[in-house]
């Protein structure tokens, strides 16, 4: 399948926010894509937790429900990171895939909150339950789905290759600072190596973000780049490459360890 990585920098504006998402589901469309990813927090990007509870909806709220109607318009299935309401507390954030007629099809609430480098996500945010993983399934490929903060935890990954998952999404916000670039290179890439999964990666571009959205193989190697500016960039995922890597190397078969929830 032809799958397409799209990158913005999001503001606090879900009506400019939609306007650049949809130049991107055009991209991607005339790209000939059968997937469009985009980033964490696509509806509102702020650095204000205290913001969110504010600014949330559910997932039938305008937002969702125009992403899903030019999902519908261009038969182009896309996940992509909101802000959801929670009305039992703090909004969560949260990943939603729909497909190409623009129905829910999957979601994903993020279990593990960015309280790290100075940020405290906590203050506005509910984490998601651990759960069964909801699968994806497009071109004879089974993708799970993270947000941002869970690259730094091998063992989501891995929850999610157990349920069935070979191709991992993520998308991103990740936030500029010393070391972060090489932080995230180096993880997306491991995340892949370590499961001999394709991980796709869609993150929001400067200032507040890093950019360079990636697209990795199983065997570990970047097959797509989107660099520092907002745009779209595509790569071919093939489930014979997945077959062909995990023969070589079999690490999966080989494992002594399972994934165990902590309590919380």
């Amino acid at each position: 399948m032809r799958i397409a990585s799209g990158q913005f920098s999001a503001g606090i504006d879900p009506q400019r926010n939609l306007v650049l998402i949809r130049e991107l589901m055009l991209t991607a469309s005339r790209g000939g894509a059968d997937l469009l990813v985009l980033p964490e927090s696509s509806l509102h990007a702020s650095n204000q937790p205290s913001t969110l509870a504010s600014v949330a909806e559910p997932l039938v709220g305008p937002f969702i429900t125009h992403v899903a109607e030019t999902a519908r318009e261009l038969h182009l299935p896309v996940i992509l990171g909101t802000v959801e309401a929670n009305p039992d507390g703090l909004p969560y954030n949260t990943v939603v895939g729909l497909d190409g007629s623009g129905v829910v099809k999957a979601t994903y609430r993020r279990v593990h909150l960015y309280d790290a480098f100075g940020y405290e996500e906590s203050s506005g945010t509910s984490p998601g339950a651990i759960s069964k993983p909801e699968l994806l399934e497009l071109g004879g490929l089974r993708m799970g789905m993270l947000t941002c903060y869970d690259l730094r935890f091998p063992e989501s990954s891995r929850h999610l290759l157990d349920a069935g998952a070979e191709v991992l999404v993520l998308p991103a916000m990740w936030i500029v600072g010393p070391g972060k670039e090489d932080h995230w290179t180096t993880l997306v890439r491991a995340r892949a190596i370590e499961n001999t999964a394709y991980v796709v990666t869609a993150n929001q571009t400067g200032p507040a973000a890093t950019g360079y959205s990636l697209i990795v193989d199983p065997f570990g190697v970047v097959i797509a780049n989107a660099g520092e500016k907002p745009g779209v960039v595509f790569a071919e995922l093939n489930p014979e490459r997945i077959t062909e890597v995990r023969a070589r190397v079999p690490s999966i078969r080989h494992r002594r360890f399972k994934v165990i929830p902590r309590d919380p």
